[in-house]
């Protein structure tokens, strides 16, 4: 199911790495081997006030960028074709399933999926084991999960899923997470 591009659906499943660099926030995205298969660097768009990650290929292109809904009650995120924040480039939008959470959970909806009344894809993490699934839609169907060893997360796609789509959706998540358990007041994330 390609969502960002075929070329990043394999026939077979794809185990890949993601590294997050502290010093500067980005984030390194490789497969088994160390090969290069993204980088999501973030930056700081003045005029908008608010920051922006753009993932780019093994060479470089770009591919997504990621801005996050400055006026947003559930952590809202839009996710763009290459280096567009235009609303004709959307491809996805990622928002936490609702305010009130017994365990961290978060809903995908595709561009063309206007009312948001169903999901397209899901994430549940628990924090206490420091995975993430990733689901389609509101069905028990696994299509990825990440687990967390060490230093970096581990990530398992399924073949004929987008890895592109699951690499930018699992660092979302983790930007949420991370800024999540940052704030000063009130509690971080559920469990």
């Amino acid at each position: 199911m390609a969502i960002v591009d075929p070329r990043f659906c394999s026939r077979n499943s794809i185990d890949m790495a993601i590294v997050r660099n502290i010093a500067n926030d980005n984030y390194v995205i490789t497969d088994v081997d160390g090969t290069l298969l993204f980088k999501a660097d973030s930056f700081t768009v003045k005029e908008h006030h608010h920051d922006i990650r753009i993932f780019t290929d093994g060479s470089g292109s770009p591919v997504l960028t990621v801005k996050e809904k400055t006026v947003s009650m559930h952590d809202r995120w839009q996710v763009f074709r290459g280096r567009s924040t235009e609303q004709r480039d959307l491809l996805y939008t990622v928002k936490r399933s609702s305010m009130i959470q017994f365990k961290t959970k978060f809903d995908v909806f595709l561009s063309h999926n206007k009312e948001e009344k169903r999901c397209d894809f899901r994430v549940k993490c628990n924090r206490t084991e420091s995975s993430r699934v990733v689901y389609a839609g509101e069905s028990d169907a696994i299509i990825a999960q990440m687990d967390e060893k060490n230093t970096f997360k581990r990530v398992t796609v399924h073949p004929k899923v987008d890895y592109a789509f699951i690499a930018s959706l699992l660092v979302i998540l983790e930007d949420i997470l991370l800024a999540a358990s940052r704030r000063p007041s009130g509690p971080g994330p559920s469990e």
